[in-house]
This record gives structure tokens, C-alpha cells and sequence, in this order.
């Protein structure tokens, strides 16, 4: 069936408490995603963010974000007091995220939540019934609390023999941090709970959530330190290359992510178990898994590490059908999206399909004069594919128009037969939809038409990303008029 939907992240939903939430504005979305007739909501990571605020550089593959937990929904079971939440300025301005008053003030809000719950022996109960289905919690929660007790420092700077991780070491801060430990379980417990209800939700009123999964890990992960065999790191567990992307058209000096590189011969000697779970997992949390960066797979980029710049990086040959082959055999073929957008080689073409994964078109970059592009819709030479209006690391569509070249947008208009520049982020939602692709997808920035200002990422820079928020207003009638009949006459919604 062809399908439609949104991506908005969770974290842009709008509420009083400084970040969106899996409380009721998030149910309040599902009901939007619903009067606008659509199928499908998807969000960016859900995992907890580390440096940068970024939900692709993140301390867990498996663990949720606490400031994702509503507080709202502590209350109502008796955990928290309105006053110790409500009363909190979290935020100077409603369109931006401001992490650090979150991060100064969201633990210790949970924190009392905590004290309550564990003050009841059913609900203590839940905590190691939920600990034992997730295996993976118990180093999450002694690496969350190593870190706390560190002051937030990263792994690679604790003494010795917890960087190393000497048995005796860990055996003694298990003990001695014993409550910071449960602590950091029951966030992942509440998280767990909100959000199984919020996806239960969506699926009841027909809405599926595609999620996403970064390609590589961050450094400073408990994914790392737990298993820095499964890395190219040296004998102290330094890096010995990091990840990245070269220099084009777009950076002279490339770009440098500086994460480590899978070890990728261990892994295959392992039988990619590591993945094996990994997709697993995601599959259980999502109805359907979005892998970032899929021609990493095929080769990958690496970087000496402690270079400032990609450009002495080296391409390298990835695992390619080897890995997917035992996913599928393992987890199944289905409900998998391939980002497969960079540098797209016949040996990437070859590998998506033989995975028989969608891969991703963005309309934004299809606009060549001479109609070549392969994202021009009349260019599609399949219906398995996702396309975009655009992404969470591209400008929206009236910030695109606004930094093109007069003549760019003279074809741009006369391409999507609209007159003026600011009719283009609505002409490229018909246009998405009208294309042959199974699934096409906008963007709240779109339906309302705004600029650069509500961009989410500029990729290879830190300081004014992730921030931006929708408000209550965005969520115009008028819009949703506007996206179901368009899905309707499009054949995208179910009859």
C-alpha cells in the first residue's frame, strides 16, 4: 500500500517543561497525524544524547532519553508533586530547546520520582521483572552511574582499572553505587513504559513509527566501553581511526564525526551478533527501522584518529551483503528503510537490492536543469523507495529557496508550475506525493512553510542544533485539510 506520513521528532513536540515529551502533546500529535490522514510518524533516535545534544551521538544503543519521560504522567500515578516540576523555568524561549537548564534540573526531578517508586515493593517488583527482560540495562545503568560519580567525564578519563575494566573494580562500584545504579534502571523502566503505551497508541489509530538508528556509535558510549573488542581501538582503547566523510563540493575539508570504527573482522567472526540484536531490538521498538549512513556499509571512510580534518582519510571496504545476509536470516527481511544518500557506487546500488531495502530520494536535491537527477520523481526507477521533501540534516524547503540561485528557482517554479517562491514548499509536498515512490514524507517546517530558522541539524557543526521546536499553532486545521485530501486523491490512505 502506499503510504504517507510526517517526521518530527519527539523533542520538538510543544509543552510547558523545556522539551517534548511522550505525554499528552505526543498523544495529541498522533491524533494530528490522524486528521491529516496519514500512516506514519518518524522520529529521529530516541537514545539518551551525549556531546553536542545530538540524538546520533549517544551514551547507548538500546537506552531511551530521560528527558523524553513526562513528568506529567509521574504525577498522575502518584510519583511526583506538580510543584516539584511545575514551578521550574525550563525554558527562555518556547521555539528552542535549552539543554542545559533540562540537564541541571531533570534528574533531580526524577530523582524524587525515584524515591517514591521504590518505596513500593509491586512497583520494585516491575523494576527487576523489567531488568531481567532487558539484559542490556545492567551495564547502562553502572556506566550512567560511573559517569555521574565522575562528574560526567567520559570513560576514557576514569582511573585505570574502571577505563579498563578490571572485575574487581567493577564488583566494587556495583556495590558502592548500588542506588545511583537503580536509579538510572528506573528511568529506562519509565521510559520503557511511556513509550510501549505512546506506540501502542499509534499503531490502535493506524499510525506506524518508523525509527532511526545511527550507522556508528559514539566514543564515550557504554556500547564501547563494554565491548571495545567489536572496535579499531589500540591496547589502551584509544581509536585508531574515527569515522567521517571527504571532502567535496560541500567542505573542502570534509567531514569528521570522530567516532569509532567497527572492528568489522571480529564481528564477522562473531557472526554480527553485535547487529544481530541491535536490529532486533529496533525492530521491536519500531514498526519500522530507518539504518543511517547504509553505504558505510559497503565502504566506509577512516580517518586517522587525532587528524582535525578528513582529508587524509582512506576508503575502506565494508562487510556489504555478509552482514545483511545473517540479519535477514536472523530478524527477518522486512519493515527496513536504507539511507542510502552520499557517494551511491554500483557496488551500493547492487547491495540495496539484494537487501530488497527502500532506499531514500530527497527532493531537494533533485533539481538539475537537465532532469537527470535520479530524485526527480520521472526518474524513479522503482516504487521501493522513500522519498522526502527533506531531512533532519538538510535545510527545509523555504530555507532552500531562499540560499538557491535566482535561476535554480526560476526551474524550480516552472517544474513544480507555481508562481511565486513561497508556493514551493507546498508544491513539493504535492510533488512527493504525487511520485510513484510506496512512501513519501514532509515535514511540519514544511506545512508551515518556514525557513532556516526551524532547520534541525547543519551536519559537522556543534552549537545551534537539535534546539528547535514547534508550538501549539503549527498544528493548523488548515494544513491537515490540506494533507488528507492530498493523500486521499493521491491514493495514499487506506479505504
Amino acid at each position: 500500500m502506499r503510504k504517507s506520513g510526517i517526521l518530527f521528532h519527539i523533542a520538538c513536540l510543544p509543552n510547558d517543561y523545556g522539551i517534548g515529551t511522550m505525554g499528552k502533546e505526543a498523544y495529541e500529535f498522533v491524533d494530528y497525524l490522524k486528521e491529516c490522514g496519514q500512516s506514519i510518524w518518524q522520529i529521529l533516535p530516541l537514545s539518551p544524547t551525549s556531546f553536542g545534544d545530538s540524538p546520533y551521538q549517544s551514551f547507548s544503543i538500546f537506552a531511551g532519553n530521560p528527558y523524553f519521560i513526562s513528568l506529567e504522567a509521574l504525577e498522575e500515578e502518584g510519583l511526583l508533586k506538580r510543584e516539584e516540576y511545575g514551578e521550574i523555568k525550563w525554558r527562555e524561549d518556547e521555539r528552542y530547546i535549552d539543554y542545559g537548564t533540562i540537564y541541571e534540573n531533570i534528574y533531580i526531578v526524577l530523582k524524587k520520582a525515584y524515591l517514591r517508586f521504590i518505596e513500593n515493593d509491586d512497583m520494585k517488583e516491575m523494576l527487576r521483572r523489567f531488568s531481567e527482560d532487558n539484559p542490556w540495562v545492567h551495564e547502562y545503568a553502572l556506566f550512567m552511574a560511573l559517569k555521574t560519580v565522575h562528574g560526567g567525564r567520559p570513560w576514557n578519563e576514569w582511573d585505570e582499572p574502571l577505563r579498563m575494566r578490571d572485575e574487581n573494580a567493577l564488583r566494587a562500584a556495583r556495590e558502592q553505587y548500588a542506588e545511583e545504579i537503580d536509579f538510572q534502571k528506573f528511568m529506562q523502566f519509565k521510559f520503557s513504559e511511556q513509550w510501549e503505551r505512546l506506540k501502542a497508541y499509534a499503531n490502535k489509530n493506524g499510525i506506524q513509527i518508523i525509527g532511526d538508528i545511527p550507522i556508528y556509535c559514539a566514543y564515550d558510549s557504554c556500547d564501547v566501553w563494554c565491548e571495545p573488542q567489536l572496535f579499531e581501538l589500540d591496547e589502551n582503547r584509544v581509536p585508531v581511526v574515527v569515522a567521517g566523510f571527504p571532502p567535496d563540493c560541500f567542505s573542502a575539508d570534509g567531514q569528521l564525526w570522530g567516532n569509532p570504527i567497527y572492528n568489522w573482522q571480529r564481528m564477522k567472526e562473531e557472526n554480527f551478533d553485535w547487529w544481530v540484536k541491535r536490529i532486533a531490538y529496533a525492530k521491536k521498538l519500531y514498526d519500522i527501522v530507518r539504518i543511517d549512513h547504509f553505504i558505510g556499509f559497503e565502504r566506509y571512510y577512516a580517518i586517522p584518529y587525532g587528524d582535525t580534518t578528513a582529508r587524509n582519510g582512506k576508503w575502506r571496504q565494508g562487510p556489504s551483503y555478509e552482514l545483511f545476509s545473517e540479519m535477514i536470516r536472523r530478524t527477518g527481511k522486512g519493515n527496513i528503510i536504507a539511507e542510502d544518500l552520499g557517494i551511491v557506487t554500483p557496488a551500493v546500488r547492487r547491495l540495496l537490492k539484494k537487501t530488497g531495502y527502500p532506499g531514500m530520494k530527497v527532493l531537494q536535491f533533485a533539481f538539475d536543469p537537465e532532469g537527470k537527477s535520479e530524485y526527480m520523481p520521472q526518474n524513479y526507477s522503482s516504487r521501493n523507495c522513500a522519498v522526502y521533501t527533506s531531512t533532519h540534516d538538510s535545510d527545509t524547503v523555504a530555507g532552500w529557496v531562499r540560499h538557491n540561485k535566482r535561476g535554480d528557482n526560476r526551474f524550480c517554479r516552472e517544474y513544480l508550475n507555481v508562481r511565486k517562491n513561497s508556493d514551493i514548499p507546498h508544491a513539493m509536498i504535492r510533488l512527493a506525493w504525487q511520485s510513484t515512490a510506496d512512501i513519501a514524507m514532509t515535514t511540519i517546517q514544511e506545512m508551515c512553510g518556514y525557513g532556516s530558522e526551524a532547520r534541525i541539524n547543519v551536519p559537522s557543526t556543534i552549537g545551534s542544533n537539535w534546539r528547535w521546536r514547534a508550538v501549539r499553532s503549527d498544528f493548523s486545521a488548515e494544513n491537515a485539510d490540506m494533507l488528507r485530501r492530498l493523500t486521499e486523491i493521491c491514493n495514499r490512505k487506506e479505504k
